[in-house]
């Protein structure tokens, strides 16, 4: 199997996960005399094999990325520039559009708002960010199927 679809079954089994957490929550309580929708026992065995099958599917995706190695760098790595980046591209952003909220005065007596930053230079930084994020998930992408799940 291909790492990127062991991550494509780790988000399904999230989802799955997820849904049972929903479906045990609607049948936990009923009314006396009633019977649930679903069996709460048989949601809770199928959600530890889920649980189950997550873990090691999450240990053999951490293993994979921690082997994998593109252009000297582990995946590992990459994924944690990719994070990083993605973090400091949103503060970026929203400065960019905070400084650029500057309100229009109607008359000479209110006051005048001014940025306190050179948005056109954060926004060429901002520019450049999103292209180096994009080309770094390109070579993540390109990595994850080409490399198989150990």
């Amino acid at each position: 199997m291909k790492l990127a679809e062991a991550l494509q079954e780790r988000a399904d089994l999230n989802r799955r996960i997820q849904q049972l957490q929903q479906r045990l929550g609607s049948n936990a309580i009923v009314q006396e005399g009633e019977q649930p929708a679903e069996d709460p026992i048989t949601l809770l065995n199928e959600l530890d094999r889920c649980a189950a099958q997550l873990e090691q599917l999450i240990a053999q995706i951490n293993l994979t990325n921690c082997r994998t190695m593109v252009d000297g760098e582990s995946l590992t790595e990459l994924l944690a520039r990719r994070d990083a980046l993605k973090v400091k591209l949103s503060a970026y952003r929203d400065l960019v559009y905070s400084a650029s909220q500057l309100g229009r005065r109607a008359t000479r007596s209110e006051i005048k708002l001014l940025s306190t930053v050179n948005v056109k230079e954060l926004q060429m930084q901002v520019d450049v960010m999103a292209k180096n994020l994009r080309l770094l998930d390109n070579s993540i992408q390109a990595a994850n199927w080409a490399t198989e799940l150990i």
